[in-house]
């Protein structure tokens, strides 16, 4: 796991290395300078040699700047390899996502992998700072110090380790209570930003429905459990310090009070005994800091195994990047499909489809609501599997083809549109990334969409805001037919992505479909028959199964679920004739 996480460091590693090159030079300065101190004292002040003074004065001002030089390097140094290394995780994670099948991120939840790319990853980015810069300095300033101080005075030294045991029980006490609360505090913020996601999301209902205090009661409550999960952890961190405090004063005062008892023996002067404080001290912060070190490995322990879940995760869909990647044309063939989103056949939303449907027609498909007309679809271009059965495209077996090859000729257009911030332009070139201004407005005029773009100012480059809103649902409907159609797929799907456009707008889009994409096979997918009623043929479904297929004339003869649904809209004025 360690192993796993430590190969994103990648680019980063000379400077993860270099920092502790410069945190030992550090170190070795920081030890040498409480000696040369005890020196000037011991040789220089008490036995009146100016000559000393100077020379070990020069020595320590060397030393001084030596550490300070050093220490800057290193913190440098680990500040660089662990920002980049966060950065290689993050986006390691964000590309995993995008791997992901959609019940990859059901299964983790939106909230969660934000959590995980955000709090996670910054709790990963601390401890490898830490353990690159403070988790070397820290045991090496122990060593040091402690052989130094058996150098100066062996009896007096061994009573250092009277605090070891002291700070080891009691640093044990912490973690083993405090890992497991900060397990549960990673799963709350979790659920703090689903809650987020889902409101921020869905504020326009929110507020339709004037909920804003139910939703400001369920986001307190998640709150304030986060709330006292930290306070209880807190308070558990919290008795590090003073018991590192307690033994930096008990050690001082042992050494004090031995120490003086060896000075009045001559078996120890007193620069010697100000060094050993001085030493007692830096053991003790050294602690202080690995303490720190370990309480935050504790924290990122839990993160690192978040982090991992998600690298390892295996993606329920299996992209087949070595599988075929030119799709000859628009046949699409269901043979005996079944589907079930929760994989279990007595669960299956379609069952036992058998359709197929000729390169270059067009289709309608009508049905009640949840009758499997999207879930249909969805298979076509592998934004699920089958459950059993095959789904064919141009003769082949979808999971046959590369899964970026085939989603590149098969477009589909959602009810529920979604644009991102940036330019019109940037949106539209979703479909191809190097298309000319020309062609993009050829693909615009098509999806009736060139003219109210250019009624703007800023014609193609106008500012797109977060989600489309500052254009009409009928106008982000057109964009993304528009963005669609720059793929120049091979097959179209409309999955009822016309429903807010007027009936002259939408008439004269199929118009432009049927002239300048002739050969392109169109699956649309609508609510209303007037939508539908000039394709080749219709397609009925009804809780998830195929009824009836025919053309709309057809139908009104056979069908008495398309009967009923033409019977209702006429009589809403959906329709201005019926037949």
């Amino acid at each position: 796991m360690i192993k796993k996480i430590l190969s994103y460091v990648k680019e980063y590693k000379k400077y993860a290395l270099a920092s502790p090159l410069f945190v030992v030079i550090e170190v070795f300065m920081d030890i040498l300078i409480p000696y040369l101190m005890s020196l000037i004292i011991d040789r220089g002040i008490k036995l009146s040699s100016q000559s000393d003074v100077i020379k070990i004065g020069v020595l320590l001002v060397l030393a001084v700047l030596v550490a300070l030089a050093t220490g800057i390097a290193s913190g440098y140094f680990a500040t660089k390899a662990s920002a980049g290394f966060a950065k290689n995780l993050r986006l390691a994670i964000y590309e995993k996502i995008q791997d992901f099948a959609f019940e990859d991120i059901e299964k983790f939840s939106t909230g969660s992998l934000m959590t995980r790319m955000s709090t996670d990853v910054q709790n990963v980015q601390v401890a490898f700072q830490m353990s690159t810069r403070l988790a070397i300095r820290a045991p090496l300033m122990i060593v040091f110090a402690m052989f130094m101080a058996l150098k100066i005075q062996p009896d007096l030294a061994v009573n250092y380790v009277i605090i070891f045991p002291i700070i080891g029980l009691g640093i044990f006490y912490i973690f083993s209570q405090v890992s497991p609360i900060f397990k549960i505090i990673f799963e709350t913020i979790d659920k703090l930003n689903t809650q987020v996601s889902e409101n921020l999301s869905a504020i326009r209902v929110v507020k339709s429905f004037n909920k804003m205090d139910h939703e400001v009661d369920k986001f307190n409550e998640v709150s304030y459990n986060l709330y006292k999960y930290n306070v209880r952890a807190s308070k558990l961190m919290a008795l590090a310090n003073p018991l590192m405090q307690l033994c930096m004063y008990l050690i001082t005062l042992i050494i004090a009070w031995l120490g003086t008892r060896f000075i009045l023996q001559d078996t120890l002067m007193t620069g010697q005994l100000l060094s050993m404080i001085t030493y007692a001290i830096q053991i003790q912060i050294s602690l202080m800091m690995l303490s720190f070190v370990l309480i935050q490995i504790v924290i990122s322990k839990n993160s690192v195994d978040r982090i991992v879940e998600v690298l390892n995760h295996k993606p329920s869909m299996d992209l087949n990047l070595k599988g075929i990647k030119t799709v000859e044309n628009g046949e699409i063939e269901f043979d005996k499909v079944s589907f079930s989103y929760a994989h279990k056949k007595d669960k299956c939303v379609l069952e036992n489809i058998n359709l197929r449907i000729k390169s270059g027609d067009k289709v309608g498909i009508i049905g009640p609501t949840g009758s499997g007309k999207t879930s249909l679809v969805n298979l076509i271009p592998r934004l699920y599997d089958s459950f059993s059965g095959e789904v064919k495209v141009g003769g082949i077996n979808v999971r046959e083809y590369n899964l970026k090859a085939l989603r590149d000729q098969v477009a589909v257009v959602l009810q529920k549109n979604q644009l991102f911030t940036g330019s019109v332009i940037e949106n539209l070139r979703w479909g191809d990334k190097e298309a000319s201004l020309e062609r993009v407005r050829e693909v615009a005029k098509i999806a009736q969409a060139d003219s109210f773009i250019m009624e703007n100012k800023e014609a193609y480059d106008t500012h797109v805001e977060r989600g489309g809103t500052n254009f009409s649902g009928g106008q982000r409907q057109r964009l993304c037919i528009a963005r669609a159609l720059l793929k120049n797929p091979k097959i179209l799907i409309l999955d009822d992505s016309t429903s807010a456009l007027d009936t002259q707008t939408e008439g004269n889009i199929i118009k432009a479909l049927n002239k300048d994409r002739p050969d392109m096979t169109r699956i649309i997918i609508s609510q209303r028959i007037k939508s539908i009623k000039d394709c080749d043929y219709i397609i009925v479904m009804d809780k998830g199964e195929i009824v009836d297929i025919g053309s709309h004339d057809e139908l009104l003869r056979i069908s008495a679920i398309y009967k009923d649904i033409n019977e209702t809209q006429r009589e809403g004025g959906d329709f201005d004739e019926q037949k």
